[in-house]
């Protein structure tokens, strides 16, 4: 008899689960577990740009890991060696002179110091502890990614227990939700858990927490924080004690979190945390709960909500947990997936970047620990600039904000390196850096010795201008172009290894993070031709610096151009040194494909196809950020089924039965570890595949895969202020519809022929230069080199003449 009843309660379990899934919607992360407590993986992460939660799950005890973005190891400090400076000349000598051992050393000894940036901390956890909730049973948890909220409901002793949680995009606090379906059966322990020095005490009925951030490399520790926790009761008893928060027969709990610290900017601290902790708290805990909630996913879904995809579902995929689907996607290829984590980029870019605070770090918000891998900075030789490759062409443009605000602090701060390490005029940022914005090398010369981090992130003003066309936008973050350009016409040298050429080079330097130090490597000569002339185009916009505009084009023209190499690759160096089985993570060389525009299959086709070659030497499988990288460089090489291979190579499961694996079962990506650019990169790239605007024209559908054959997408970005709806069938267009928020002239390229108002074969010039393709000079190519060429599909060019807010509609025939 017992087997019978303990099979009719598992079949009644089981089919309560399967109900719960099927109401799942598309952008729904669901779990018929909880998370559990020692594999941070498995929680769910929020957060509304500040703060950051990790949701757990757990009945027993609920856990739930803090983080606000401000806490940091150390304070404002500077990490400058005043004797690279003197060292400068002698080490790019060595590097002339083929001594790169010399020159490796001596930078070590003169360009670096013992501190080597500052770590991202956590804020600790709150738990909860549920007395008899070990055995329970019906349990599902959810991330809905469409409302920015979590929840987890399960049954004990006939009673079902709900939790919901949300980190507030209205109110600034953490508010969870947990109530009991019968009457007075809520009974709960509040505590906290921080590895940091800290005090607990109570003040009123809130409980506080107050932490410092931690000495570092020689640096004080002087981030000071707290954590006050109170709780809004529908019935029963609630004790506020020294260490604790008890509740004892409630319905209905409301748990309100609230952080702050004493952190002002990167020069400065002295803001009181417990007065803003304080507001923050009370001005949430007196307002209605489902106002609250509804307030949050009014202002959430303003910026979500501009941007939606559909590639296609799997039937019945969706009853089944994420951690499931993902293992079985090797064989589901269910697209509804593949749009998830694409969102999920999104959802993850909102959560961790919003106007006014600070940029996302290399987990974004979200980190467990006090001494994080790669310590959780902003690695700007990549990492950094991924994480907003999804920002505009998705709809997000808002997100940007904190990124341009610590471009213009690094300005600032990078000014002072500049002159003390390089004798130099401008600014100048390396490969890392943190909330103090230090901006001189870290590590060691073969990864640090990098001096183009300020000229990467500066490409991101004039790449949101040309989606934006906003002159006041260019005009504000102008200076930091400017900057940057003043560093190269200071530093740039005249290569001594091609006398007759008087090429200007940056030197000493590296191909991020490979060594040795060199002069003139690829990347460098991409970002300094990309600084110059983009810096010269802002000029010509804003109608200044017209002599400057001169010299900044004539420098540019003194710029190596590209190198092709005797294995037909695009050279990683000058020197035709590269290694065809070299699978490096990182791909520097082709920073000119993307997320540059140097490379293009109808300007370059040379170029075209040695990069082609050289990402095919590098191989299919990688880091998850470099995988990520990698879906939109094959992206823009209009091979959309090899893009959809590398992104096969990103949905695989890692947990501890799969380390190998590029997704953790809560869609964070591994590197691994856990580092959030991977997630940016494949959103990125999904849209790379579907929209590319950097060639000269809108392209639509540039690298459609087969798998998606079927689909529709709402408020795509392209260049030159258009937002675009389109659906196709067969991979191919069946209707668009473009809103054109600049006007002037669309240029669309498609493998569809089109009709519609206003439409006709493209002719001549293209007037409108936010869509313009970049002038590329022409490359080198080693006399071993035997290129085969490229055969490209046929594709429609159209002309539309647009007026700022209007429609157009197009359709195939």
């Amino acid at each position: 008899m017992w087997k019978h009843i303990i099979t009719f309660i598992g079949i009644i379990t089981l089919h309560t689960t399967l109900l719960f899934a099927q109401k799942q919607s598309a952008l729904t992360l669901w779990y018929d577990r909880p998370a559990d407590e020692k594999i941070w993986e498995q929680a769910l992460p929020l957060g509304n740009g500040r703060l950051g939660a990790m949701f757990y799950g757990i009945p027993s005890c609920e856990r739930m890991q803090l983080n606000e973005e401000t806490i940091w190891a150390g304070g404002p400090y500077r990490n400058d060696n005043p004797k690279g400076g003197r060292a400068l000349k002698t080490i790019q000598d060595y590097i002339f002179d083929g001594k790169s051992a010399e020159a490796e050393k001596l930078a070590n000894e003169t360009f670096f110091t013992k501190t080597h940036g500052m770590p991202y901390q956590t804020a600790g956890n709150i738990l909860l502890r549920f007395p008899g909730h070990d055995n329970y049973q019906d349990y599902c948890r959810e991330l809905d990614i469409e409302h920015a909220v979590a929840r987890s409901h399960y049954t004990v002793d006939g009673v079902t227990y709900t939790r919901e949680v949300f980190t507030s995009f209205a109110d600034d606090v953490i508010v969870m939700q947990i109530r009991s379906s019968k009457k007075g059966k809520l009974s709960c322990t509040l505590a906290y858990e921080n590895e940091s020095k800290h005090t607990i005490f109570k003040s009123g009925d809130r409980l506080v927490l107050e932490g410092r951030g931690t000495d570092h490399e020689g640096v004080k520790g002087e981030v000071v924080y707290q954590i006050h926790a109170g709780v809004n009761l529908t019935d029963g008893e609630l004790v506020v004690e020294d260490q604790s928060i008890t509740i004892e027969d409630a319905t209905s709990i409301r748990l309100y979190i609230s952080i702050a610290s004493n952190f002002k900017n990167y020069k400065q601290l002295g803001s009181d945390p417990f007065k803003e902790a304080t507001e923050r708290l009370q001005k949430a805990m007196s307002k209605d709960y489902q106002l609250a909630f509804q307030q949050h996913k009014t202002a959430y879904n303003k910026q979500f909500n501009r941007f939606q995809l559909h590639l296609g579902s799997v039937n019945n995929e969706q009853q089944q947990p994420i951690s499931t689907r993902i293992e079985n996607f090797a064989r589901t290829q269910d697209p509804a997936l593949v749009t998830l984590l694409a969102q999920f980029g999104r959802y993850l870019l909102i959560c961790s970047s919003q106007p006014g605070g600070q940029a996302a770090n290399l987990q974004g918000i979200w980190n467990r620990s006090m001494q994080p891998a790669w310590d959780s900075k902003y690695t700007i030789n990549i990492n950094t600039e991924m994480n907003y490759w999804p920002a505009n062409v998705t709809n997000l443009s808002g997100t940007l904000q904190p990124l341009f605000s610590m471009i213009k602090e690094l300005s600032e701060s990078g000014r002072e390196t500049a002159k003390t390490m390089y004798n130099a005029s401008g600014w100048v940022a390396h490969h890392n850096t943190d909330i103090w914005r230090v901006t001189s090398p870290i590590d060691f010369a073969a990864a640090g010795m990098w001096p183009s981090g300020g000229l990467w992130l500066s490409q991101h003003v004039w790449e949101h201008y040309l989606f934006t066309g906003d002159r006041f936008f260019l005009k504000q973050y102008y200076p930091a172009m400017k900057g940057a350009c003043d560093f190269l016409l200071s530093t740039l040298s005249v290569h001594r290894g091609y006398p007759d050429q008087q090429w200007l080079v940056l030197s000493p330097s590296i191909s991020p993070e490979q060594g040795p130090l060199s002069a003139g490597v690829t990347m460098d000569n991409q970002l300094c031709y990309d600084m110059l002339t983009r810096t010269a185009l802002a000029a010509d916009v804003l109608g200044i610096d017209s002599s400057y505009r001169d010299t900044l084009l004539s420098t540019a023209r003194r710029i190596p151009p590209m190198h092709i190499g005797r294995y037909n690759q695009l050279q990683e160096w000058m020197e035709d040194v590269d290694d065809p089985q070299n699978q490096h993570r990182h791909i520097s060389h082709l920073y000119g494909l993307f997320p540059g525009s140097q490379i293009s299959p109808f300007g370059t086709p040379e170029l075209f196809e040695a990069a082609r070659n050289s990402l095919i030497y590098r191989g299919d499988f990688a880091t998850g950020w470099s995988i990520g990288w990698k879906i939109n460089l094959w992206a823009r090489l209009l091979d959309g089924n090899h893009a959809y291979e590398i992104i096969k190579n990103m949905l695989t499961l890692s947990d501890e039965k799969h380390p190998e694996g590029r997704t953790y079962p809560n869609l964070f990506t591994a590197h691994p570890p856990f580092q959030i650019d991977g997630n940016f990169g494949l959103t990125a790239g999904v849209a790379e595949m579907l929209v590319q605007s950097h060639d000269g024209a809108v392209h639509l559908l540039p690298a459609i895969p087969d798998r998606w054959g079927e689909g529709w997408v709402k408020g795509i970005k392209a260049r030159g202020g258009f937002e675009i709806e389109m659906q196709w069938e067969k991979g191919k267009i069946k209707e668009v519809r473009v809103f054109s928020a600049l006007g002037g002239k669309l240029r669309l390229r498609t493998a569809s022929a089109l009709e519609g108002p206003g439409i006709q074969l493209a002719k001549g010039h293209l007037s409108n230069a936010l869509l313009a393709s970049i002038r590329t000079p022409k490359p080198i190519q080693s006399a071993e080199s035997h290129l085969k060429g490229i055969k490209l599909p046929h594709y429609y060019e159209y002309d539309v003449l647009t007026v700022p807010g209007k429609y157009y509609t197009l359709t195939a025939y």
